[in-house]
């Protein structure tokens, strides 16, 4: 008996497969990347319930990529020790959703998705890092040798284990990839920063004093704009004198700051909130003034009925 366990062991390890039995290596990276999917899609699920859901394309894709990381999770866990291919299949689709998800994230905060551009923040900075471990984790999954073969199954032996050659260079082209995620995800983070910054202050400076404020006409609707042109918005949880939006929220809806100033051919009531660290911002009519990083060119309006960071963002209509 002995003789033939260590045939059986030299067989397999001539074949590139390991001998039968449980793998504690691949139950580890199974269930390691099982729950890195699961993981991404809980933090996606928040997002989309707490606001993304209401924002036009983007929330649908985000329910999209939610049913997806739960399912691809569940079937690297469920099959992936049960059929060879079927395993391999399950562990290399969860790698390359979570690569894809994470390009769509460097995507929208390099030039923004479908009128919504991210900044950085806590969660998205948490998802992208969950992104490139289960890319890691389930591409190593997708190309760990196989356990021995039993007779009936010689015929797709080629399709279950992968030549050695092949998996150093799909192992090698693996880690390159996940280098380069991470180096990208910093790189994208840190531009995204600036770029919040550099669209706080170029809200502010056009519309530094009242007489910077003016109207256009978008579907219909005359709203009020800077002096660049940019839709103006209120958010509803303000309070004429309090604004609710700090932290992440102002970095995607910068708030309008400057002086109040006489603004002839302007009709309503312009004034000025104290907001913390000092700063005036402007407001219209008792709203404090923001503008909306998704909004690039002036006459867009894509932040208008957008449930998102604790509240209603609307236009901020003019009536003449």
């Amino acid at each position: 008996m002995l003789h033939r366990e260590t045939t059986k062991i030299t067989a397999a390890a001539r074949a590139g497969s390991q001998p039968a039995g449980r793998d504690w290596r691949t139950v580890t990276l199974r269930v390691a990347g099982a729950g890195l999917l699961i993981a991404a899609g809980a933090i996606h699920l928040d997002l989309y319930l707490t606001g993304y859901r209401t924002i036009p394309t983007i929330g649908w894709l985000f329910l999209l990529q939610v049913i997806a990381a739960f399912g691809l999770g569940l079937a690297v866990l469920a099959i992936g020790g049960r059929s060879g291919i079927a395993g391999r299949l399950a562990a290399a689709g969860g790698a390359g959703f979570a690569l894809a998800t994470l390009g769509g994230y460097l995507l929208s905060i390099w030039t923004g998705l479908f009128g919504f551009k991210e900044v950085r923040t806590t969660a998205g900075l948490v998802a992208g890092l969950i992104d490139v471990a289960a890319f890691a984790v389930l591409a190593a999954l997708a190309l760990a040798p196989a356990r021995a073969l039993a007779p009936a199954a010689t015929r797709s032996r080629f399709l279950v284990q992968i030549p050695s050659a092949v998996a150093r260079a799909a192992a090698t082209t693996t880690a390159a990839l996940a280098v380069a995620a991470l180096v990208l995800l910093g790189v994208a983070l840190a531009g995204a920063s600036s770029s919040a910054s550099s669209a706080a202050s170029a809200s502010s400076a056009p519309a530094g004093t009242a007489a910077g404020l003016k109207t256009t006409v978008i579907g219909g609707t005359t709203v009020l704009t800077n002096a660049r042109g940019f839709t103006l918005y209120s958010f509803a949880p303000d309070t004429p004198s309090t604004s609710k939006c700090y932290g992440s929220c102002a970095a995607y809806w910068p708030p309008v700051t400057g002086t109040a100033a006489a603004s002839p051919g302007l009709p309503g009531r312009i004034g000025t909130i104290t907001r913390t660290g000092g700063a005036r911002q402007l407001t219209y009519n008792g709203h404090p003034l923001y503008t909306y990083i998704g909004d690039t060119a002036p006459g867009q309006a894509h932040g208008n009925n957008l449930n998102l960071n604790g509240g209603l963002w609307l236009e901020v209509p003019v009536s003449r």
